[in-house]
């Protein structure tokens, strides 16, 4: 990342943090349009037309304990009433709770769960990206597992969720969708950026789409977000004038290869999660939105003032779009 986007960057996500989040007395409520814009909200030519509208689910971590699966009910059910419906769902990864560290029995039991839940309320149209808690067995040595079963790693994912791969692209009502695989392998851990591969696709996919179509990218780990330098415990006061790290596993570590790329090619919206927190930074006309989670604090309550929920996106035929995040009104369960 350049110094001017890193200043650009941290200047915008800045100022959005300082003033949007509003919590009405009792029970929290955000409610945040923000505007396709970089900068300012000016106002939209008349003739501007909606030609999508698109909730944004992430961090679902769908599991037996703590009434998850009725929490997922809960919160398509609600999606459901939203007036317009939305027309697509974007999953963010992180939909199972976990698989990266579980049993082959564990892994079974919230493959049946997920898929029983969703295909119970849901008929809207979907697509999945893979989140590190999707993918199966990389923790050999909590897992179990050898790399030999027929599930392992990603392909768990794939299946699951019925992807043509682990990345992949498609066009719908003028807009260019990019789903990126951003969860990398780091020992028995993971980290955050696209290989070699995944790079050289990504740059013929963009320039190869449908002529001037406006782009919206969606991954699970943030490629540029705040909440990357402010999530976790404060820095100690006696590393006062070091540089500031973000740690790998927490923001992409290519996001300046991968900013520079979109603002050349008509990149308008790149929307992400992982963090279970919310925020909107904008530069060189990409704007990046990490919305909050479905499960909220993996379903033990409202996480960093940040309640369960989801967000909802119109998306315009000017390559302009809207986005408010959205809680559902989920009540803890022991």
């Amino acid at each position: 990342m350049t110094p001017l986007h890193r200043r650009s960057f941290l200047a915008a996500a800045t100022s959005l943090l300082a003033a949007p989040l509003a919590f009405a007395s009792g029970s929290p409520k955000i409610l945040l349009p923000l505007q396709g814009t970089p900068t300012s909200t000016p106002a939209q030519p008349a003739a501007r037309r909606r030609v999508l509208r698109c909730a944004h689910l992430t961090d679902i971590h769908v599991q037996p304990e703590r009434g998850a699966d009725a929490g997922l009910t809960q919160c398509l059910k609600h999606i459901a009433q939203q007036q317009p419906a939305p027309d697509l769902m974007l999953v963010g990864g992180d939909t199972v709770m976990d698989v990266f560290e579980a049993k082959a029995s564990r892994a079974a039991e919230l493959r049946r769960l997920f898929s029983d839940t969703w295909s119970a309320n849901c008929a809207i149209p979907v697509r999945h990206a893979i989140g590190n808690h999707d993918i199966f067995g990389w923790h050999r040595s909590k897992s179990g597992t050898t790399g030999q079963e027929p599930d392992w790693g990603k392909k768990y994912a794939t299946e699951l969720f019925a992807l043509p791969g682990r990345y992949y692209s498609f066009d719908q009502a003028g807009w260019h969708f990019v789903i990126l695989d951003g969860v990398q392998p780091k020992g028995d851990s993971y980290c955050a950026y696209i290989d070699d591969e995944q790079l050289d696709w990504l740059k013929k996919d963009l320039s190869n789409r449908p002529k001037g179509s406006p782009v919206l990218v969606l991954s699970h780990i943030p490629i540029l977000s705040l909440t990357a330098i402010t999530y976790g415990k404060p820095r100690a006061i006696e590393k006062r004038g070091q540089d500031t790290s973000i740690n790998a596993a927490s923001m992409h570590t290519d996001g300046d290869t991968l900013h520079e790329l979109f603002s050349k090619e008509g990149v308008k919206l790149c929307l992400s999660g992982h963090q279970h927190l919310l925020d909107h930074c904008s530069t060189d006309g990409v704007a990046y939105i990490c919305d909050g989670a479905v499960s909220g604090a993996w379903w033990k309550g409202i996480h960093q003032g940040v309640p369960e929920g989801y967000g909802l996106i119109d998306l315009f035929d000017d390559g302009t779009f809207e986005h408010r995040y959205v809680p559902y009104g989920w009540t803890v369960r022991s």
